[in-house]
């Protein structure tokens, strides 16, 4: 008995439609999660101890400034020694001068670690990605996987960049200034401090709402990027339905809600930053009408209170910015767990720690044995129901059947972009998943239904099929596929740039950079998801001939649509609801009574092109 294989559960961190979000929700907004920051600027040491030395440095040189302006008061204006008074305003022009200098190195320094960090996380995010089996994205929207990589890790910049070194250069001055301000005055620092509690409170407290709203304002954001993102990629059906102005709308209401939602973060940050400088000055003010009492009383010189002034209001000021940055850090805390939950994804599909050798030279077999499948995203509905079908070298197979028969979830399951839950399949003998997927997928090419053209040159992308190929075999694949003639007319040639996703050439143009491609692969195996469907006669012509030259010496397996393709094909496998009805040659199947007999006669299979394939079901 072949016994049914688990599949991995996938997580929900990237707002699974199928599933709540996990309950787990509140660690997001740990400061805990900003570890993963750590993680990568610690491979910059250098960098680190020199932003650090550096704010340091400025620090301190802005904590001698009160001490400076003590020593003008107290030793040029009080003590009457005019003539002296210039050096120590040249030293606190010195103290100016470093902290200036200082300032500039800090901030190079940690601008240069928070772009490097952010470049490292977004190409460490993207190989992670795509190493991701297909049921992951089958199951999380691609816009906002894209949020994540863009805006979120944005956030994560300004933190490292900015954030961070702010947080540490007040703490340090504002630590700093109260050891200095104790010394200055003990009796008037221990007055000021009583309202430090005060002021820690509505930090923790108003923080914790701001840490709700900044995830909430993030999401609402991700859900505009996802709108832009569909939108602009079915541009042609929006105006073709004339769906502008409700696309307009849809776009105004999620753009609404995401300014609503930033508008309530940032009324409890503005409430929360007038609080806190509100009591923190005016505690100060306060200390200072008790320490102009002591002058009066001549308990202080002039100098220790101007002093006291200045260094109580470069405190203040530290920890004010430190209210500032906290939301800074809260944002960051939920951007950086989102970030951590798509580096922590578990691909489903993964090469066994001791993966089996596939043959050399390739044989180009195919078998599935009692083989059941249902998608991540239809648990409940199978595409594929106990398949048995062996496919031998060089054979070609057509596959027909209505739409939604489990045509394509057979080149799903070939291509190993999933596994199946029950049976197992062999390709040139050996189960797919005890061979390493990039193995496996070497072996075979594709050229889909909706041809997938990259932005760049045509030459990158006909390259896609073996990138080290000669300029020679470059254009043998492009004569093959009927694409050569057309590519010499390009502006450039090969090197001609072809836009997002192809858009300056035709539907026909595009299907011939696939199949050249997939020449130049030169795979033994050969899946066509019903290649020649969305094109006009003319156009399916030219890439019909170069399919021709692509499945010569082949294994091949076609979704088929023209009636030349299935009667060519060695074999037909009819599909129904997941199963395999019927196997036979053209003529075997229309002479016997069945759904391929029956689909033929709605489709006139007599002599002509089933160019109706789509709508009456042989392509569907």
């Amino acid at each position: 008995m072949i016994e049914e294989v688990p599949r991995k559960p996938y997580l929900a961190g990237v707002n699974a439609n199928p599933s709540p979000p996990p309950p787990a929700e509140p660690s997001s907004r740990k400061l805990s999660n900003l570890a993963l920051l750590w993680g990568y600027a610690s491979a910059y040491p250098r960098q680190i101890a020199a932003a650090l030395l550096a704010l340091v440095v400025a620090a301190t040189a802005t904590l001698a400034i009160p001490q400076g302006f003590k020593l003008v008061v107290d030793k040029g204006f009080g003590a009457g020694q005019g003539a002296d008074i210039s050096m120590y305003f040249a030293a606190l022009l010195g103290i100016v001068l470093v902290m200036g200098m200082a300032t500039a190195v800090r901030f190079y320094f940690v601008s240069w670690l928070g772009e490097r960090v952010v470049a490292d996380l977004r190409q460490d995010v993207q190989s992670h990605l795509l190493r991701l089996d297909p049921g992951f994205f089958e199951l999380n929207r691609p816009s906002e996987i894209a949020s994540r990589m863009t805006a979120d890790t944005t956030i994560l910049e300004q933190v490292v960049a900015t954030s961070v070194s702010v947080a540490l250069r007040n703490l340090f001055i504002g630590v700093g200034g109260i050891f200095y301000l104790f010394y200055l005055s003990p009796k008037l620092t221990a007055l000021m401090l009583v309202v430090i509690p005060l002021v820690i409170l509505p930090i923790v407290f108003m923080g914790r709402k701001v840490k709700t709203l900044s995830k909430t304002s993030q999401d609402r954001v991700a859900d505009v990027g996802s709108i832009v993102s569909e939108v602009l990629r079915a541009i042609k059906v929006v105006q073709a339905f004339g769906a502008e102005e409700r696309e307009v709308q849809r776009f105004s209401r999620a753009a609404e809600e995401a300014f609503n939602t930033a508008r309530k973060r940032i009324r409890v940050r503005a409430a929360m930053t007038a609080i806190v400088i509100t009591m923190v000055f005016g505690a100060i003010t306060l200390v200072l009408w008790e320490g102009a009492r002591d002058v009066i009383a001549g308990d202080m010189t002039g100098g220790t209170i101007t002093a006291f002034v200045l260094a109580a209001a470069i405190v203040a000021g530290s920890f004010g910015a430190l209210t500032e940055v906290w939301g800074d850090f809260m944002r960051a805390a939920g951007a950086s767990a989102r970030v951590r939950d798509l580096l922590a994804e578990l691909p489903g599909i993964t090469a066994p720690a001791n993966p089996a050798s596939m043959p050399v030279p390739p044989i180009g077999s195919l078998k599935f044995e009692d083989v059941s499948f249902r998608y991540p995203s239809r648990p409940d509905m199978p595409a594929v129901r106990d398949l048995k079908l062996e496919i031998h070298p060089g054979e070609r197979v057509a596959v027909v059947g209505p739409s939604g028969a489990g045509k394509t979830s057979l080149f799903q399951l070939v291509q190993r972009f999933y596994d199946p839950m029950l049976g197992r399949i062999l390709m040139d003998g050996v189960d797919l998943r005890d061979a390493d997927p990039a193995d496996v997928r070497a072996r075979i090419a594709v050229v889909p239904q909706e041809a997938v053209v990259f932005m760049g040159s045509a030459r990158s992308n006909i390259l896609y099929g073996r990138p080290d190929a000669s300029e020679e075999d470059i254009w043998a694949a492009a004569e093959a596929a009927n694409a050569a003639e057309f590519l010499r007319g390009l502006p450039e040639g090969l090197d001609t740039d072809l836009g997002e996703g192809g858009t300056r050439l035709s539907g026909g143009q595009r299907q011939r950079i696939a199949i050249a491609r997939a020449l130049l692969k030169d795979a033994p195996i050969l899946l066509l998801d019903e290649a020649t469907s969305a094109l006009d006669a003319e156009s399916e012509a030219s890439v019909q001939e170069a399919l021709e030259h692509l499945m010569q010496g082949r294994t091949s397996l076609v979704i088929a649509h023209r009636l030349s393709t299935v009667r060519d094909a060695d074999r037909i496998v009819v599909m129904d609801a997941g199963r395999i009805v019927q196997v036979g040659t053209h003529a075997e199947l229309v002479a016997a009574a069945g759904l391929y007999a029956r689909l033929a006669g709605l489709q006139d299979m007599g002599g002509h092109d089933v160019s109706r394939a789509g709508s009456m079901g042989l392509a569907g």
